[in-house]
């Protein structure tokens, strides 16, 4: 069967215009443009518009989207196992928040005892599992199942207090790299510290350290753009002094 632009949105339930700007982009073309100039979309389109739509509601950019699907090694049947594996996750997180906000009804209405470890559980795991589907494959893929499953699981058993303390050091080190960043001295005392406050941010999810491993971990924030972006949000240029601050630190590169 084949679709007008008009046909297609109303299908899928978006605006035309938004079929018009994916065709711009390269994301979604039609099959053809017939002869009175309107775009056709087929059952391929139809079916690569479904996997967008999964894409976009997993979280992704379009321009990640377009590197996907546009890639000659996409498979769509493998692409949509993927999609149900992480829907499953998403539906587990669910299943977990509610279950957190029944026990927490029960606790305040003193039918049972809650502790402060259990009121914290379903937000634990929202952040592992985001944290699993922005970073997850490139993290497994250099550290491996098992100190990623371990780290997690570290997460996981966080106290209240551990957690209060995890919120403080970040603060911190936000505000002694922005300051070390001002002075271009990567091997300055602001900037060490700021390496050291990132050591020991990183040990509470991190079951073990080596110089080796945080070396590694401060490179990846300069090659992937999403912690250079992250980093680099207020200064540009902020990722790579932290990385080069962290490699003096580690005794990877010399002062």
């Amino acid at each position: 069967m084949e679709y007008t632009v008009q046909k297609l949105g109303q299908l899928a339930g978006i605006s035309t215009r938004t079929l018009r700007y994916y065709d711009e982009i390269g994301i979604l073309k039609p099959a053809r443009i017939n002869s009175s100039g309107y775009r056709i979309y087929g059952q391929a389109e139809v079916n690569t518009l479904q996997q967008i739509l999964f894409y976009r509601e997993l979280g992704l950019s379009l321009e990640s989207i377009r590197e996907i699907i546009t890639d000659p090694g996409f498979d769509g049947t493998r692409a949509l196992q993927e999609h149900r594996e992480q829907l499953l996750d998403k539906r587990k997180q669910l299943d977990l928040l509610i279950a957190n906000v029944e026990k927490t009804i029960a606790s305040t209405e003193g039918r049972l005892h809650m502790s402060d470890q259990e009121k914290f559980e379903g937000f634990k795991q929202k952040m592992i599992e985001e944290n699993e589907q922005k970073y997850g494959k490139e993290i497994r893929e250099k550290y491996g199942d098992d100190a990623v499953n371990k780290s997690n699981a570290k997460v996981q058993n966080m106290t209240p207090e551990q957690h209060a303390e995890i919120t403080r050091l970040s603060e911190e080190l936000a505000d002694t790299l922005a300051q070390a960043f001002q002075t271009g001295d990567p091997a300055s005392d602001l900037a060490q510290k700021a390496a050291d406050l990132h050591k020991r941010w990183l040990m509470f999810y991190w079951t073990d350290y080596s110089p080796e491993a945080h070396a590694g971990l401060a490179q990846m924030y300069v090659d992937d753009e999403r912690f250079t972006a992250h980093y680099d949000a207020k200064q540009p240029g902020t990722a790579a002094f932290l990385r080069d601050a962290i490699h003096i630190y580690t005794g990877k590169t010399k002062a």
